[in-house]
């Protein structure tokens, strides 16, 4: 692709970095093909080429306008696109830079900016949103059923594993999990307990995805300094891998390195932080699991940040299929459930159409039970599935020990 970046940006890091990504871009259209939005709306501009072109136009000085915005809102940033991409755009990497400019040059209506504001707010901070969600529950009786649906009973906590163990892992537990599911991070100790690694805990926080994806830049990289100062004593002690179990967290820390490439002060830190950076199922995977013959049929839901952001798409499957579960097949697995972060939030029509078609799929051939590797896509499903929602450790937890080699 052939572009003429703007004086304005051209020397920019942004601006190289846009232009890199845009000249790599050759116009092939397969991207259309595995693009939920466009699947549903059939409009060029909200597939990702259409995009990239809009994107171009800012880039090359054409100004931003609320048809812009709307478009660019539209994208899950699922990357499905950049999974099926012949080129290796970084189209992901490309559509921050584009929102970035379009928050710039444009003005949000008063209820978005609202919305977004009181996300920003209360979501990324554990102590507000566990305050927030304690009031809603005791008026949760007076709530529309629709409404009802959409918000998560609070889980109990059971006790972490206290065993010490020479090989150790940071755990990340979220910002929001905590609150709405905390079992997932119990089991996760548990389970790397069985296997001889012992759970490192630091205090509660955002990875900076949520903040990042408002293109509230500011917070987002305030939040990414203030972990990796929190972190990097005990990378410094030796701790083996920054694991998470929640796969949106997992390919925002694995993006440290290039959020943080221009930054002299934590460059360094955030490449390596990156680096260190795995998915709970790269830990597990190599581990000896003690077969079964468990004869539960389990509908996997790869969510778009394992499978297309962290480009581990198989992974919990040979686990799960190791430890004897019987996973049924359904099709359309590359795409996108709707959840996406605060997309069901604000962009509630689309999300739901894109629920109802990936639950279609995902109950097609009659599973017992739907697993997940991200909390934001679990709440999703199970707003609306008829079958249990189960985060997959929490399943191989629930029914299977794991023998330590």
């Amino acid at each position: 692709m052939q572009t003429r970046i703007s004086k304005k940006f051209i020397h920019t890091p942004a601006g190289q970095t846009a232009d890199r990504i845009l000249r790599n871009c050759v116009h092939c259209g397969f991207c259309t093909a595995t693009c939920p939005t466009y699947q549903i709306l059939g409009d060029e501009l909200d597939s990702p080429r259409g995009r990239i072109y809009l994107i171009k136009q800012l880039l090359e000085g054409t100004p931003a306008t609320r048809k812009t915005r709307t478009h660019l809102d539209r994208c899950l940033t699922c990357r499905s696109c950049e999974t099926t991409c012949p080129s290796g755009v970084e189209y992901a990497h490309l559509l921050d830079i584009g929102r970035e400019i379009v928050t710039r040059q444009t003005t949000r209506p008063l209820h978005e900016s609202l919305l977004r504001k009181l996300l920003l707010w209360a979501l990324p901070n554990p102590t507000r949103f566990q305050t927030l969600i304690k009031l809603v529950g005791l008026f949760r009786f007076m709530l529309p059923g629709s409404i009802k649906s959409s918000i998560p009973e609070t889980q109990t906590q059971a006790s972490w594993p206290n065993t010490k163990h020479k090989r150790k892992i940071l755990l990340l537990e979220g910002c929001v999990q905590p609150t709405l599911s905390p079992e997932i991070n119990t089991a996760t100790a548990r389970l790397l307990d069985r296997i001889g690694i012992e759970t490192v805990r630091v205090q509660q926080s955002c990875c900076g995805a949520l903040a990042h994806h408002l293109t509230a830049t500011r917070q987002s990289l305030a939040t990414i300094k203030n972990n990796i100062d929190m972190w990097w004593p005990l990378i410094e002690q030796g701790v083996e891998a920054v694991a998470s179990n929640a796969s949106g967290c997992g390919v925002m820390v694995k993006d440290y390195g290039h959020l943080l490439a221009d930054d002299t002060a934590y460059a360094d830190k955030a490449r390596t932080i990156s680096s260190l950076c795995k998915d709970i199922s790269e830990i597990i995977l190599p581990e000896n699991i003690t077969s079964a013959s468990i004869k539960t049929k389990v509908a996997f839901h790869a969510p778009c940040t394992l499978q297309h952001g962290q480009q581990l798409n198989g992974v919990v499957e040979q686990i799960l299929q190791k430890a004897g579960f019987e996973l049924v097949p359904f099709n359309d697995q590359h795409l996108c459930c709707g959840s996406a972060g605060t997309y069901s939030i604000t962009q509630k029509r689309l999300s739901q159409q894109l629920l109802s078609n990936k639950l279609t799929k995902l109950l097609q051939n009659k599973p017992e039970m739907i697993a997940t590797a991200n909390i934001g896509c679990l709440l999703h499903l199970r707003s609306q599935s008829p079958v249990p929602v189960m985060h997959w450790v929490e399943l191989l937890d629930s029914q299977l020990p794991v023998s330590k080699q």
